[in-house]
């Protein structure tokens, strides 16, 4: 394919084209244009396609080759982040801020110019949010929000959308916060979209597209998440309570 496919507002998100028509440079654009609407962000997720686009563009919708993932087992926590895990240096919340977490992550300086976090998709995942489809988990130290992350969680896999830090190793720690509770609950995949070396030295690592979308046929079917609600959730040894229940 050597032409990027326009998408419609008023399609529906069975426009998106089947995902071998991505484009090889750059690595995974696949169509343009659209909607932010739960129906077409689920969709899209459902066989591993997520928007990216900075501010000005219009929707871009991406598939890369290869794909960067995160099995929990393989998840590498040094000595030093479990340490501070142990000691209590970080509280470890879901869920409790999950707008916030947002935000942040759209205030994170990036290579490319404008950020990719427009105030549409905030709205967005905002919707995800409220139809208990995005999670956030969180580091906190005396009150104050310090890093974390966000995604969408569909079936017993994790989509990871973006991480922010404001204090040394906040985000690892939400990541490993996220790791426990997908090895208790059986998320057993986490996307991690595009590997960069941060992401590498935790543990990710890169996977063909076709393979990756062999996981989310056995492990995305299912209606719902596996992402626990109503219950205490168990990180790092403590309890946090899910605001959701």
């Amino acid at each position: 394919m050597d032409r990027l496919c326009i998408l419609a507002e008023d399609d529906g998100p069975e426009a998106l084209p089947p995902t071998g028509m991505a484009l090889e440079d750059p690595n995974g654009l696949l169509a343009a244009g659209g909607s932010l609407r739960p129906d077409w962000l689920l969709a899209a997720y459902r066989r591993g396609i997520f928007p990216w686009f900075a501010s000005g563009q219009p929707i871009l919708w991406w598939s890369p080759d290869p794909r960067a993932i995160l099995l929990p087992a393989e998840f590498r926590c040094a000595r030093s982040l479990d340490k501070r895990l142990r000691r209590g240096d970080f509280e470890l919340r879901v869920d409790a801020a999950f707008g916030e977490v947002v935000r942040a992550c759209a205030t994170v300086p990036r290579r490319d110019p404008g950020t990719w976090i427009t105030r549409s998709m905030t709205a967005a995942y905002e919707a995800l949010h409220a139809l208990g489809h995005a999670h956030s988990v969180e580091s906190w130290q005396d009150g104050e929000l310090v890093g974390g992350l966000y995604g969408v969680c569909l079936g017993g896999v994790f989509f990871g959308e973006s991480m922010f830090s404001r204090r040394s190793d906040a985000s690892k720690a939400a990541l490993a916060g996220l790791v426990e509770l997908s090895r208790e609950h059986h998320i057993e995949l986490i996307d991690c979209q595009m590997q960069n070396p941060h992401l590498e030295s935790l543990g990710s690592r890169l996977v063909p597209r076709r393979t990756f979308e062999g996981l989310l046929e056995r492990w995305c079917r299912e209606e719902g998440s596996r992402w626990p609600v109503g219950n205490p959730i168990a990180i790092s040894g403590r309890v946090v309570q899910n605001p959701r229940g």
